[in-house]
């Protein structure tokens, strides 16, 4: 019978927010995979506990999550942490999550500390949708693309960005969205100099031109307006009316029809149709 795989989140910055869960967790399994393995020590030093671990990060996903899929595949179970948050989130975990799912293998994700959530809750934008859009690429075209994908989202966008990568993403998000798109800076979080700048993207880019960056980012913005639709002219709402009344709708129901479509005052259309007949 296999093992189960623990996505185990780890704190963005500060200690406190490891779980009584979390810790239960990594105490139970029988070996945990980390993105690094002496960043994980110093965690399971606060905790006074000693676990064998297996080294899982970005270069050797293929070859580290076999062997990872192997252990479990023979009843061992596995706890899966990365360096802060949680894991699968725009850290590893994804692919082996995958492989685990295509094998049958139990997969149990603990509830814990991520940095896109504390930070859009915190924003002063709306949370009611968003889309987490992670890093931009490097590579300026695949990064202009990525953008321009974007130029007519309407959720509160959310990306992550290093300090030294963090002027030229300011200025490229505002050649994409325009000075006075709204957006929060989040700086920090959790840490001792946690901080959120509420401003907009003009206010910004000029702000970060002269203040050097320090520490890691995440970035709430704005979604854009929906497009209004034009409100139609009277005759093409008449015509709408006589469109329905050809197929044999009363002139009241073809109004209240019409008035809904078009999001016009029914007694304004009953006006002007009056008007017209």
């Amino acid at each position: 019978m296999p093992g189960t795989l623990y996505l185990v989140p780890t704190p963005i910055g500060n200690l406190g927010d490891i779980s009584l869960r979390m810790k239960q967790t990594l105490e139970c399994c029988d070996f945990i995979a980390a993105e690094d393995t002496r960043v994980t020590l110093k965690l399971l030093n606060h905790l006074s506990l000693k676990k064998p671990m297996a080294a899982y990060y970005r270069h050797n996903k293929e070859a580290g999550g076999q062997a990872i899929l192997a252990r479990l595949l023979g009843g061992e179970s596995c706890a899966l942490v990365t360096d802060a948050g949680t894991p699968a989130i725009s850290d590893p975990g994804e692919e082996l999550v995958a492989l685990c799912a295509a094998h049958d293998i139990p997969v149990i994700s603990i509830p814990g500390p991520c940095a896109l959530t504390v930070a859009l809750s915190a924003s002063g934008l709306p949370t009611g949708r968003f889309t987490f859009e992670g890093f931009l690429a490097m590579n300026k075209k695949n990064r202009r693309i990525h953008l321009d994908s974007l130029q007519s989202e309407e959720r509160t966008m959310i990306f992550y960005e290093a300090p030294h990568k963090l002027p030229a993403t300011l200025a490229d998000l505002l050649v994409a969205f325009g000075p006075d798109r709204r957006i929060s800076i989040c700086r920090e979080l959790t840490k001792l100099h946690e901080e959120i700048l509420r401003t907009t993207l003009g206010e910004a880019a000029a702000h970060f031109s002269d203040h050097t960056p320090r520490g890691e980012f995440v970035l709430i913005l704005e979604g854009g307006s929906a497009p209004h639709e034009e409100a139609p002219s009277e005759e093409e709402a008449l015509e709408a009316v006589a469109q329905l009344l050809g197929e044999g709708l009363s002139p009241k129901d073809a109004i209240r029809k019409t008035a809904e479509q078009y999001g016009l005052s029914k007694n304004k259309l009953y006006d002007i149709y009056i008007k017209n007949n």
